[in-house]
């Protein structure tokens, strides 16, 4: 018996799917692959499979800097 299956669209930044893609080929595995175990792991744990916070950790000077290079480029 074949599963159904459906078109997931989502929007995402180029650049953090480039780098993904990177990662990912290295595992063998395609993003579809990846969004796909997800989902699994949502339905095992009747949840998200990692914590979600309202108040993150406060990054460092050095953290913050890091981040806001990779997000804008650097300048």
């Amino acid at each position: 018996m074949a599963t159904e299956s459906v078109l997931l669209r989502a929007r995402v930044p180029a650049r953090r799917l480039k780098k993904a893609e990177k990662i990912l080929d290295r595992i063998g595995l395609k993003p579809g692959d990846a969004v796909n175990m997800l989902l699994a792991q949502i339905e095992l744990h009747n949840g998200v499979p990692f914590d979600l916070t309202a108040t993150p950790r406060l990054l460092s000077t050095r953290e913050q800097a890091d981040a806001w290079t990779e997000a804008s480029g650097a300048y």
